[in-house]
């Protein structure tokens, strides 16, 4: 294979893992219209359109998703290859592919970022925040970081946190005008700031539990999204009520007066948050030392002597 077929090959697997060309490019190190030119060259030379392409949206054709799973393997061996043979040499070096949830982004990989960066200046963090629990095989993700009961099947996994406690909070203010509310089933009776999952777009059902009774709530009100910050805001704005994980920048509000609990002897926790990657994971010590640091672990000792 010519170098320039190979150039062609990469370029549409970033594609389509990434599903946008302006991330692809920004990836491979290209100009968006040098990436395309470079996709037209490809299907040209097989005669096929691999990609189908709108304003707002890329996706391989049938065609091209048939060439996709039969070239992605093999980039991933060849990944594999190549970082081992780095990691021979005693350096930690080469790109780590993370898929994450945005609670773990913002607590857990935002913060080290820094550190990580200082203690392996030749390692390159592709973070992806991705709530939609994407497949990290299908992907080409190395490692992802979900919440313990929504791990992929066949994984390992690394426990980051512990359990993480849900939390119904609500500003003063809209406390002092609409009440408090004092059982899951008066917040039918409030303004909710609601949940949408994405990975069916369905409206998430507030779950609630007290002495072994488990509760399940619609809510309605004037804010649906599927980003934490846009909810947590809209309840110090006093909109409504919100439910979120308590360490995804709600601890600190509760602790300024500027979010009050309520409905704190209903609240559950989920399994806490965990990184989990293939069992056939070639890049132990380039992913032992993202680990690591995600533990805030000493880094040192994973340094080239």
């Amino acid at each position: 294979m010519r170098g320039s077929e190979y150039a062609e090959l990469r370029a549409f697997a970033a594609v389509v893992e990434r599903a946008s060309f302006a991330r692809a490019a920004e990836y491979l190190g290209l100009s968006p219209s040098a990436l395309s030119q470079t996709i037209r060259q490809l299907e040209s030379r097989l005669g096929a359109r691999l990609l189908n392409r709108t304003t707002r949206s890329v996706a391989p054709s049938t065609s091209g998703e048939r060439l996709y799973k039969r070239i992605a393997p093999l980039f991933r061996e060849m990944d594999a290859a190549v970082a081992e043979a780095s990691e021979a040499t005693g350096r930690v070096t080469g790109t780590l592919r993370v898929n994450t949830l945005g609670i773990a982004a913002r607590t857990l990989i935002g913060p080290r970022l820094a550190r990580f960066h200082q203690a392996y200046p030749d390692v390159v963090l592709d973070v992806v925040v991705d709530d939609a629990l994407a497949d990290i095989v299908t992907g080409r993700f190395d490692a992802g970081i979900r919440v313990g009961g929504r791990l992929e099947k066949d994984m390992i996994a690394v426990r980051l946190t512990p359990d993480l406690d849900m939390v119904a909070v609500a500003s003063p203010d809209y406390l002092a005008r609409r009440g408090t509310p004092k059982t899951p089933t008066d917040l039918q009776q409030h303004a909710c700031i609601n949940w949408r999952l994405q990975m069916d777009g369905r409206h998430y059902r507030w779950e609630f539990e007290k002495r072994g009774r488990r509760v399940e709530v619609a809510v309605e009100g004037p804010i649906v999204t599927n980003h934490a910050d846009i909810g947590v805001a809209a309840a110090v704005s006093g909109l409504g009520i919100a439910y979120h994980f308590e360490r995804d920048g709600v601890a600190e509000l509760l602790a300024q007066g500027q979010l009050v609990q309520v409905l704190s002897d209903w609240s559950i926790s989920r399994p806490g948050l965990f990184l989990y990657y293939p069992n056939r994971q070639h890049r132990a010590a380039l992913l032992g030392a993202f680990i690591d640091c995600l533990l805030d672990k000493d880094l040192v000792a994973r340094q080239p002597n």
